[in-house]
């Protein structure tokens, strides 16, 4: 399984812009089953959708996510704001393969930015396969409960994808969130950080590729835009459940 972060600096509001600049991107590192954009990639983090959000049906971005599955045979995701049918803004993680549309609706809005004043928070969980690959699909704020991440027999996975606009004031933060995201659940994960600035914070991106052991085989270099490919050996990550098998004594829960 090929993957290749997208790690963009943002244009505020400017959906064309950032689609430019993710095009480019995906043209210049072919090849790939999954390019992985940053949270709000076309806005930047509009905490206050209004007059920013993208009416779901007519998402310019969203339709670049779709026609670049198909033209370049690959998955892309990455979550965007948007105003949806039933008149709610949401933040959205979408995973758009050749064959379908799938999303996730952020869980933990962020409410010390005010995000919950305004967007309407996912109840469901999801997990995508795709390529033989199963996917969780998290988005920022998430990354902080681990709990919502948590692999069980019932909702198995391989690789957990976070997308992100995580500010360098908490950098620490994300350093040590994505390593033990990855260590608790043996499984890859997958960050993708914005980086440049916004009217709130500066981004120092280090998105990165962590795997089950909490080791960090790739990662993006801090503050500049740039596209890293991965390969990720999901037969090797198998082969590490089986002989150290900690998911088996794994606590049961259910999330309410």
């Amino acid at each position: 399984m090929k993957v290749t972060l997208l790690q963009t600096n943002i244009e505020w509001a400017q959906p064309e812009a950032n689609i430019r600049r993710a095009d480019a991107l995906v043209r210049a590192n072919g090849g790939s089953d999954l390019y992985v954009l940053p949270e709000m990639w076309a806005t930047g983090f509009a905490t206050e959708p209004e007059g920013i959000a993208e009416a779901e049906e007519e998402s310019l971005a969203l339709q670049w996510v779709r026609d670049t599955a198909h033209e370049h045979d690959c998955a892309v995701c990455g979550s965007l704001a948007v105003h949806c049918a039933d008149g709610s803004f949401r933040n959205r993680h979408y995973f758009c393969t050749p064959n379908g549309v799938f999303y996730y609706d952020k869980h933990h809005l962020f409410s010390y930015g005010h995000e919950d004043r305004f967007y309407t928070a996912g109840r469901e969980r999801c997990i995508v396969e795709w390529r033989g690959c199963r996917f969780l699909l998290v988005t920022c704020y998430d990354l902080r409960f681990p709990v919502w991440s948590r692999y069980t027999d019932e909702a198995p996975f391989d690789v957990i994808l976070v997308v992100a606009n995580w500010p360098q004031s908490r950098q620490t933060a994300w350093e040590v969130l994505t390593r033990a995201r990855a260590i608790e659940n043996q499984a890859y994960l997958v960050g993708v950080n914005r980086v440049g600035d916004d009217h709130y914070s500066h981004y120092q991106g280090s998105s990165r590729v962590v795997d089950a052991r909490g080791d960090i085989i790739a990662q993006c270099t801090d503050d500049g835009e740039q596209a890293l490919s991965v390969t990720l050996d999901l037969e090797g990550q198998r082969t590490m459940r089986e002989r150290f098998r900690v998911l088996s004594d794994a606590d049961a829960f259910r999330l309410l």
